[in-house]
């Protein structure tokens, strides 16, 4: 069973694991991993638990095994953009797990008053982008705020909350999220309305 939880100090431990790998931060500049201390965990984590509801981090568990991470972070400043980012291990990729994470921190991020989430894949990530495609993300060029020389190599992708269609299901064949009162249900798009 997949669990998506509010990650939890409990949990830090798995996401030190996580960004040690290289496989897993390979497409985010940290080919050999990144290793970060106890105490820089712990600083991370004590920042994402003050920031709350704007920004949130979640762990993933498929049968009770750590997966990897998904996140969102809203800036309020810029369009009340999301930024979101999802890394899972080797052995949790090609399972649905990352459409269901993000599809996850997608609605939680337009829940607390997102209006549109974007991503910036590395262009050699085909995976992750033809997954965003599916989940209803289309390129666009980078916006001023978050344009710098670090940014070339990667592709600038958003998804707007009205109307929110196109999200990848957690169950059947949508995404039904009750979302402050309001019931709501993200349809599954076919991979085809996207073209290549």
């Amino acid at each position: 069973m997949l669990t998506i939880k509010e990650t939890g100090a409990e949990d830090v431990k798995n996401i030190q694991r996580l960004w040690a790998d290289g496989d897993v931060m390979r497409f985010v500049g940290f080919p050999n991993g990144l290793r970060q201390s106890d105490r820089e965990m712990k600083q991370w984590y004590d920042y994402i638990a003050s920031k709350r509801p704007d920004t949130n981090h979640y762990s993933i568990y498929d049968d009770g095994v750590f997966c990897g991470e998904a996140f969102y972070r809203i800036d309020r400043s810029h369009e009340k953009g999301a930024e979101l980012d999802i890394k899972l291990f080797r052995y949790a990729r090609g399972k649905g797990i990352a459409g269901k994470a993000l599809s996850h921190a997608i609605t939680e991020a337009f829940a607390n008053g997102a209006e549109k989430v974007w991503v910036d894949p590395d262009r050699r990530n085909a995976k992750a982008i033809a997954l965003y495609k599916r989940l209803g993300f289309s390129e666009r060029p980078f916006p001023e705020y978050l344009l710098s020389s670090s940014m070339t190599g990667y592709v600038y992708m958003e998804l707007n909350a009205t109307p929110v269609k196109h999200f990848k299901s957690i169950e059947g064949n949508g995404l039904v999220h009750d979302c402050k009162g309001k019931l709501l249900i993200f349809l599954l798009c076919p991979e085809e309305h996207f073209p290549a």
